[in-house]
């Protein structure tokens, strides 16, 4: 199965996996693809050195710069906190190597499971193809399997890692992965795939409306109650989650969409709303604005 990426600098996330470590071996050896290899270390596991030195030696063994960096989340950090934290990493990276794009390692089976996760937190449209259509982030692993990622692995001989905490069916993620995605036909994979596929298209037909409508109700950061409360309640929901999105608030929920949608059209002047952790939503007579407290 060839991989599509185009010609360009990019900063390749390499967590020691066989995920990430399959696509290493895999775009090392593409013709005008210049790679620089990026590790972080989320400070959860006290045997996650050995991922980093790992990933250094494959690196250097296929003369790839190495950057990597360890962050201090802790065992109780939340999937949200643990990805903002990294991509924050890679995207400095990125900015410092003046590269395109950032390369991951995400297959199908990780479209799957971001697709059952955004559905039950009830995200809407965008969240059903999360992974599908970022533009600032390449993943060619996307048609790959992960029977096809752990065959090419032993093929080739390589060596990676595993992630004790993947074992705990605890973690939504892994309960899907581990006890739902195993008792999928192929039938109903393509099915999913297929159905991704589609809402994804519609999302870029959408977006871009999506964001002419902010730009018309949004001046200078405000945004006119007079205006959205005109907009029908689904749509007003849309220019939530486009909101949140620009404010990295990468995985709202439906109950905090709603309220957020409510506040805007109902709440009294000089009330706030928080979003999360340093962000709220300040509601004036007229208008309203995201305000970042920290």
């Amino acid at each position: 199965m060839r991989l599509n990426l185009a010609d360009g600098k990019y900063i390749l996330a390499v967590s020691g996996g066989v995920d990430s470590m399959v696509l290493l071996d895999l775009l090392s050896g593409l013709p005008r693809v210049e790679l620089i290899v990026a590790h972080f270390d989320h400070g959860v596991r006290s045997d996650s050195g050995a991922d980093e030195a790992l990933v250094k030696e494959t690196a250097a063994r296929h003369g790839l710069p190495f950057e990597s960096a360890k962050g201090k989340l802790g065992g109780n950090a939340s999937e949200e906190a643990a990805r903002a934290a990294r991509y924050n990493f890679l995207e400095g990276v990125r900015l410092k190597y003046k590269a395109t794009a950032i390369i991951t390692a995400h297959h199908q089976d990780d479209l799957i499971e971001t697709a059952f996760i955004n559905l039950l937190r009830g995200t809407g449209r965008r969240g059903l193809v999360a992974l599908a259509i970022n533009p600032k982030v390449a993943r060619p692993l996307l048609k790959w399997t992960k029977e096809d990622i752990l065959s090419y692995a032993k093929k080739q001989g390589l060596e990676w890692r595993e992630d004790k905490t993947n074992q705990d069916d605890t973690i939504l993620r892994n309960y899907i992965r581990r006890q739902i995605l195993p008792r999928l036909s192929a039938a109903q994979r393509r099915s999913l795939i297929s159905d991704i596929d589609k809402i994804a298209g519609l999302e870029a037909a959408i977006s871009p409306r999506i964001n002419e409508l902010s730009r018309a109700i949004v001046k200078g950061g405000s945004i006119s109650r007079r205006s959205f409360t005109a907009l029908p309640v689904d749509l007003g929901g849309e220019l939530v989650l486009h909101w949140l999105r620009q404010r990295r608030v990468s995985q709202p929920d439906k109950k905090t969409i709603d309220r957020l949608n409510l506040a805007l059209r109902a709440s009294k002047r000089g009330t706030v709303h928080p979003v999360k952790a340093g962000l709220d939503l300040m509601v004036g007579e007229k208008s309203a604005r995201f305000n970042h407290s920290l």
